[in-house]
């Protein structure tokens, strides 16, 4: 149900960005329906017209954030061939780290009504983290081929590990701990090594 002359998709957004700055304000014990829809400058009952209650709007803002990700992800198959690979790479995986930051994906896993249905959305297929471990997998293959990948790189293997070790830091990162972005790019340049055309130097 949509109010009168607004569309759905820009009632999505503007609360899930509010609710964004709620938490980075105030942290996750000032995420309340009310808060979120005071920073919105909308109606307080604005949420619960497109939402069934909060626990569906953090798990469908942190389904959406890892959407993000995954579209940008798939869109590495075309930067096969062009820039730095490894640049390419870490900048998924930062997305991937920023997707709904920290802070929205362990809100979602503490409250078991939001963790259920995450875990439900992303079984039934909808983007997470396999759709984003496919796509770098498939791009770090692309680019084997191209010979801007060493031969002794395993893309699945890379993917598993740049995906899975984005998701540790997601689920082990909150507010005044150190910045994980730069361990997460040390990670993707040690795995892919130098290009190949570094020759004898590597």
């Amino acid at each position: 149900m949509s109010p009168r002359g607004v569309a759905t998709p820009d009632v999505r957004e503007r609360l899930f960005a509010a609710a964004e700055r709620v938490l980075e304000k105030d942290g996750p014990g000032a995420l309340t329906s009310r808060a979120i829809t005071t920073e919105a400058g909308c109606a307080k009952g604005l949420l619960h017209a497109h939402f069934a209650g909060l626990d569906e709007f953090v798990a469908e803002l942190c389904l959406d954030r890892f959407a993000r990700t995954a579209t940008k992800a798939q869109a590495l198959a075309d930067l096969a061939g062009e820039g730095s690979v490894t640049a390419n790479v870490a900048a998924v995986a930062l997305a991937l780290l920023d997707s709904g930051g920290p802070v929205i994906a362990g809100v979602a896993m503490t409250r078991p009504a939001s963790a259920l249905r995450v875990r439900e959305a992303l079984e039934g297929g909808a983007p997470g983290f396999t759709a984003i471990q496919e796509a770098i997998a498939g791009y770090l293959e692309a680019e084997r081929k191209l010979g801007r990948v060493a031969e002794t790189v395993a893309p699945g293997t890379v993917a598993l590990a740049v995906v899975g070790t984005a998701h540790h830091l997601l689920m082990t990162s909150w507010p005044g701990t150190p910045d994980s972005r730069p361990q997460l790019t040390r990670l993707v340049a040690a795995l892919l090594g130098p290009p190949p055309e570094e020759g004898p130097a590597r």
